[in-house]
């Protein structure tokens, strides 16, 4: 089959897969998958793309999707082809049936953005570990709140710099698990309101 690992071919696979798993088309996926790997494309490197999707296109949404595609690497790591192509077939289909969740990679390139901007804010003195006579003479860790030693296992310390005060980053969508996940985080949200 004609296929170039290093040229322009090798990616438009890659992002056909991708987009497929994406697009929740597991026999698109499928496909895809198999004309990589029937190619001699490295199933390592397959199995690194799916990890990267877990999280940057299902995330919170289906949380278990990381362990899946971690636990299909691990397989074709440990008994390569032509068997562990069934290992990422099952890797392939569950990404492309998950529900689906960018939150967590739009979350962390708005927090890039603003800690590249801002790479000298201090961190709040309550969350240094105030490990010597003179980080403790400096307040650190003064006010500290254990979580762990709460009734609600909450607390409602500034962690967050005081140019950044109020920024929220993770926005939880409505889908699968994450839906669990933003009602803890707006009970979390009033919680620290109620108690400010």
């Amino acid at each position: 089959m004609a296929y170039d690992k290093n040229g322009e071919e090798h990616y438009n696979l890659i992002s056909a897969l991708h987009k497929s798993m994406r697009n929740s088309d597991p026999d698109a996926a499928v496909y895809w998958l198999a004309r990589m790997l029937e190619a001699g494309e490295d199933p390592l490197y397959v199995a690194r793309r799916v990890i990267r999707f877990a999280s940057e296109d299902v995330g919170m949404a289906d949380p278990r999707a990381l362990e899946i595609a971690v636990a299909a690497y691990q397989a074709c790591h440990f008994i390569g082809m032509p068997e562990c192509s069934v290992n990422l077939t099952q890797a392939v289909v569950h990404m492309s049936l998950a529900p689906k969740s960018n939150a967590l990679d739009l979350a962390y390139m708005e927090a890039k953005s603003d800690a590249l901007s801002q790479l000298a804010e201090p961190v709040p003195a309550v969350i240094r570990n105030g490990v010597t006579q003179l980080m403790r003479d400096l307040d650190y860790g003064k006010g500290y709140q254990y979580a762990h030693d709460t009734k609600d296992k909450l607390t409602n310390m500034q962690c967050l710099p005081d140019s950044l005060l109020g920024r929220e980053y993770y926005r939880p969508t409505d889908q699968g698990t994450e839906a669990r996940y933003r009602q803890r985080l707006e009970y979390i949200k009033d919680w620290k309101k109620k108690h400010s």
